[in-house]
This record gives structure tokens, sequence and C-alpha cells, in this order.
């Protein structure tokens, strides 16, 4: 299968050691997870559901064979309810199946890579850039060329070098 005829459904299941993914924004509300979100707000208790959705397994079975998935999110303090709902119960929830976590915080600092887009990195191999629209509903993903593999190893590179372990920014900055 090349990577044209892929879905990123396919890539999940079928990446052979790394999957990464670059988090720039601060609202996904509208993408999944909606009645968690409302939940959390509520200051009710998690959905079972939520903490036992189809992506807590897709996680688990890959690092459970040895591969890796990490991610970084780029935000900046404070957090919106939505970055707080994600951190609180979403990182902590994915990081028990496995999945790696790191915070840019650029609160005060430069964003190292303003022009990167939401992406996904699968073994260095294949990058599919994720739309998003203004209130954080997904749009939809792009496999990009070949040709663009550098340009987006060169974010994650940069993002993972300027960032630090969720749990650390975490135990510093959980409200």
């Amino acid at each position: 299968m090349t990577t044209s005829s892929r879905t990123l459904g396919d890539w999940f299941s079928e990446f052979g050691h790394e999957a990464f993914r670059l988090e720039t924004l601060d609202d996904y509300s509208q993408s999944g997870g909606v009645d968690a979100y409302r939940a959390f707000l509520a200051g009710e208790e998690q959905p079972e559901a939520y903490r036992t959705a189809g992506w807590v397994g897709t996680v688990a079975d890959a690092t459970q064979s040895g591969k890796r998935m990490y991610r970084v999110h780029i935000l900046a303090r404070p957090l919106t309810d939505y970055l707080r709902f994600e951190l609180a119960w979403g990182y902590h929830r994915n990081m028990a199946a496995g999945e790696e976590f790191y915070i840019l915080d650029t609160t005060d600092q430069e964003n190292p890579v303003p022009e990167a887009p939401d992406f996904w990195l699968f073994d260095n191999d294949a990058v599919a850039a994720m739309s998003y629209d203004d209130n954080g509903k997904y749009l939809g993903l792009e496999f990009l060329d070949s040709s663009r593999l550098a340009e987006f190893k060169a974010y994650r590179d940069l993002a993972m070098a300027r960032s630090v372990p969720f749990t650390e920014w975490w135990a510093q900055y959980s409200e």
C-alpha cells in the first residue's frame, strides 16, 4: 500500500516504530469527546465511554508492541477551558496506555515553529497535515508529498528540543 492510498487509520495500525503528533491549537472541542468535555466543565466524572474510547486501545496496542507514540503541544498560559480538559483528562488517560506527552510552553518565549500546522509524522516516512476551523472542529487531513518530510522532521525536532515532559510541566502549572 502506498502512502497516498493509506488512511490515517491505516497508519495508526501499520506504522513500524514511531508516530509523532504536533498540536498547536488551544481548542479542539468540536473534534471529538464533546460529551466528556461537557462533563468536565460541569464538574462531573469522566464518562465511561471516554475512559475506554477506541483511541486508548489504539495507543495501547501500539505501545505494547514496542512502538512509540508521542506528541508535543504548543501552548501558552493561562490555559483555555479546553486545554484544562485535554491535559487533565485526555493526557492522563492516554499516558496510562503508553503515549508520551511534552509541552512547549510559549508563555515566556517565542514559538519556535509558528508556521507549523498540526500534523502526524509516521516513521519519518509520511506526514499528515491536519486542518481545523476556528472553533476547533476537525476538517480533514492531507498526506503531504515526501519532498516535505525534512521540513516536518525539523518542526518535530525543534519542538522536542524546546519542550519539557508533560508530567514535569503539569507538576508546576496544573490548576
